[in-house]
């Protein structure tokens, strides 16, 4: 058991540096300069609330740390999917540093800032999901013991991690001062939209009590929309 915590903890570390210094790189190279605040910011939003996370889950839950840690879909649409996602997403993050280096946008201040904070309070949401589940596994998948989680946010709706998720992806554009990459971003929206559509038959096929719950809690991601 130590030697596979420990092993966890090497993994975890290795693919946070990584995730630092390519998040970095997409951002400054096409900025041409380090003197970009807004991307400083962000990183600083995004990335130390995850190491607080990333402790506590060390300690409290590893299990669900290892599930996050999957990255091979088992479903053949969310393949498709996170292909398409990734691609979009790439190129979406280096708009904002073109941005920047060619002045296409002007995002106030006071824009920049909130957007940070929306950020924020939507990463603080999805650690509250990974308390309340922890089989809320980077992949579509269901585990063996899993059972159906009704209480604090899937109370309300039934893809709370996916709404925190989307509320960052529209604000992080404006967090990095870019109107136009707002246009890469709105289409990942909807590929995630496309996911909970695919991940809701999954797990109504394999989840015991999952179509009693979807009958109890209607709501996908807005309460009283969809």
């Amino acid at each position: 058991m130590k030697k596979n915590l420990q092993g966890l903890k090497i993994k975890i570390f290795l693919f946070f540096v990584l995730a630092l210094i390519v998040t970095g790189l997409m951002l400054f190279l096409p900025a041409g300069t380090i003197k970009y605040w807004q991307a400083w910011v962000f990183m600083g939003v995004l990335f130390i609330p995850v190491i607080f996370v990333m402790l506590y889950l060390l300690k409290n839950d590893p299990g669900l740390l290892e599930r996050r840690m999957r990255f091979k879909e088992k479903e053949a649409e969310q393949k498709t999917i996170i292909k398409i996602a990734s691609l979009i997403f790439f190129i979406g993050f280096l708009i904002p540093g073109l941005d920047h280096r060619f002045g296409w946008s002007n995002v106030p201040v006071p824009i920049v800032i909130s957007a940070d904070v929306i950020i924020f309070l939507g990463y603080l949401s999805v650690f509250f999901v990974f308390k309340e589940n922890s089989y809320t596994s980077r992949t579509v998948e269901v585990d063996r013991k899993q059972k159906v989680i009704t209480t604090g946010p899937y109370s309300i709706i039934r893809h709370p991690m996916y709404a925190g998720m989307i509320s960052m992806f529209i604000c992080i554009p404006l967090a990095l001062g870019s109107y136009w990459a707002l246009l890469f971003f709105i289409p990942v929206i909807i590929l995630i939209l496309l996911r909970t559509l695919n991940e809701e038959k999954v797990l109504l096929r394999d989840l015991k009590g999952y179509k009693k719950y979807c009958k109890k809690v209607r709501y996908r991601l807005i309460p009283g929309i969809w």
